[in-house]
């Protein structure tokens, strides 16, 4: 089972067990966080998917600690002029591991909010 989840602007596919790096949090290393912006459900026998966002579904993960990205180099180069500047960048990230989807398990609860959502067929016109 996976989840589609939103963090700040940014969306990640997760899976219970998979290690993410996600934009730097404010969060101790080993303390558990709580993603609730759930915005599909998959891997079963049907898929949520919310509107915008999937009702009673949240993702519980544990912080590992802050890592740093790769370097981006920048470089600057005038011709002819002899101006040259190479500085560098590395984004600061959180990675985070997904302990568990709850809510996802298909229960009456969480699909019933789901399907309310949805829009309904209007009676046909006689």
């Amino acid at each position: 089972m996976y989840a589609i989840i939103r963090d700040r602007g940014m969306q990640y596919r997760v899976e219970e067990g998979q290690v993410v790096e996600v934009a730097l949090m404010d969060a101790e290393p080993g303390s558990q966080v709580e993603l609730d912006e759930v915005l599909l459900i998959g891997g079963t026998e049907s898929m949520l998917v919310g509107a915008p966002l999937v009702a009673g579904v949240k993702v519980l993960a544990r912080v590992l600690g802050d890592v740093k990205g790769e370097k981006v180099v920048i470089f600057r180069y005038k011709n002819k002029k002899r101006y040259r500047r190479r500085t560098g960048h590395r984004q600061q990230y959180t990675r985070i591991a997904i302990k568990e989807i709850v809510g996802a398990d298909g229960s009456a609860n969480a699909r019933s909010r789901t399907q309310s959502a949805a829009p309904t067929e209007a009676p046909a016109a006689e």
